[in-house]
């Protein structure tokens, strides 16, 4: 394929996808329950994590621009202990974030379509319907639907919001200290920290976008430059960051104060979800945001399936010294689909026993994720700050500070969990 005439326009697409990820259960289902339940005090929470997370999420499409290769080789120029640590997080965390993003889904499924079948049902038509997208577009696909998508959910959740600020007629208990009392709780801090989980979204992302930044780059024949990886990058974080504050406000303007909670199914709360836009929006609008927060949440769904595949035949082929791709390529494709049916029976099987407590699974899950973040915090510090890295391309001292204040941030609140776990 011929690269495109701008190098830029033929970098961009990875951002996108990393958002497209991102905007899911953290915004549709942690930011909208944020609000919801405690107003918008949680606001400078979900602002500060999106900021102090924003390098260690950066540094995988800088390492691969500079570098040509995936953050995922970085761990293992660290040595075996941190490919094995990066490893140990994947497959312990891979199958129950595959489960909730797929709930979700099919609890939509299951409400815009008027199914009348179980969530293990449902979730399973979203991951088969996964599978024949990437089957047919492949990375290009992908690709182009979550340009599409991502620009579709923007504007109508702007226009939620904006919609939501005029029709709520009592503006008493959204001073940015509201909900605050209900944060010193045992259940407010443990809500906190599985927001910030995946606020905007988990760190182990930078290892994904690091993967397509290379898929790209072989996509387009363009090898992008590190300048315009992290343009790219940064269309799609701000993006992430931005929406998951008008969820909080969105949460916070139609449901904080009225009394109302979210249910715990995943088809119930599904349809709260919809509740909140058609609340704001008028009842004619309804059925159009049903099928565009379907549409975000497949979206997720669809990047996750097809990430975690890419990281595991990443893992095997880098643990086994040395690149599969262009040597024996069936052999490479092979990988990625037994890792994808792997993925696929490991998320089902979590579904069926766990599927009924939603909110608790997704609770769960969110929360791993951020008591994981600090180790690949300091991973991703070790790989950028290393020999290997151009020292042209390493990260400033501005952005190692920022870094090195995310980390901290990341692990104070870690050790505190564990205290509050250990002593209470």
């Amino acid at each position: 394929m011929k690269p495109n005439k701008h190098p830029l326009l033929a970098t961009i697409g990875p951002g996108l996808l990393m958002a497209g990820a991102a905007v899911g259960v953290s915004h549709l289902v942690q930011s909208t329950r944020a609000g919801g339940e405690y107003g918008i005090g949680l606001l400078a929470m979900v602002l500060l994590a999106c900021i102090l997370k924003y390098p260690f999420l950066e540094f995988g499409p800088r390492y691969a621009a500079a570098t040509g290769e995936s953050l995922i080789r970085g761990y293992k120029r660290l040595g075996d202990w941190a490919l094995g640590l990066f490893t140990l997080i994947t497959l312990g965390t891979m199958f129950i974030i595959q489960a909730s993003v797929t709930l979700v889904t099919a609890g939509l499924v299951g409400l815009v379509f008027g199914l009348d079948m179980t969530m293990t049902q449902l979730s399973f038509l979203v991951l088969v319907g996964c599978i024949a997208v990437l089957a047919i577009g492949r990375f290009g696909g992908l690709d182009l639907a979550m340009k599409l998508i991502m620009g579709a959910l923007a504007i109508s959740t702007l226009a939620a919001v904006a919609l939501a600020f005029g029709a709520r007629p009592d503006w008493s208990g959204l001073s940015p200290l509201a909900g605050w009392d209900q944060v010193w709780t045992a259940a407010g801090f443990a809500f906190v920290l599985a927001l910030l989980g995946w606020m905007p979204i988990p760190l182990d992302v930078a290892a994904w976008h690091s993967l397509y930044t290379l898929e790209k780059a072989r996509q387009t024949g363009h090898s992008p430059s590190v300048n315009h990886a992290l343009i790219d990058f940064r269309i799609g974080y701000i993006g992430a960051t931005v929406l998951a504050g008008l969820f909080v406000l969105l949460g916070a303007l139609v449901m904080y104060g009225s009394g109302q909670t979210f249910p715990e199914g995943a088809v119930a709360f599904s349809g709260a979800l919809v509740e909140l836009y058609a609340a704001s929006l008028g009842e004619w609008s309804r059925p159009l945001i049903a099928v565009a927060a379907l549409t975000a949440m497949f979206s997720t769904t669809l990047a996750v399936t097809d990430a975690y595949p890419r990281v595991v035949r990443a893992l095997i082929e880098i643990s086994g010294g040395g690149e599969e791709h262009e040597q024996l390529p069936n052999l490479h494709r092979g990988r990625y689909v037994t890792a994808l049916l792997l993925l696929v029976i490991g998320a089902m099987i979590i579904i069926h026993y766990f599927g009924q407590r939603f909110t608790l699974l997704i609770d769960f899950a969110t929360t791993v994720s951020f008591l994981a973040a600090p180790l690949l915090a300091w991973l991703n510090i070790r790989v950028l700050t290393s020999a290997h890295v151009p020292p042209e391309h390493r990260p400033g001292p501005k952005l190692l500070a920022l870094a090195w204040a995310g980390f901290a941030f990341l692990l104070l609140f870690s050790l505190i969990w564990a205290g509050w776990r250990i002593l209470g």
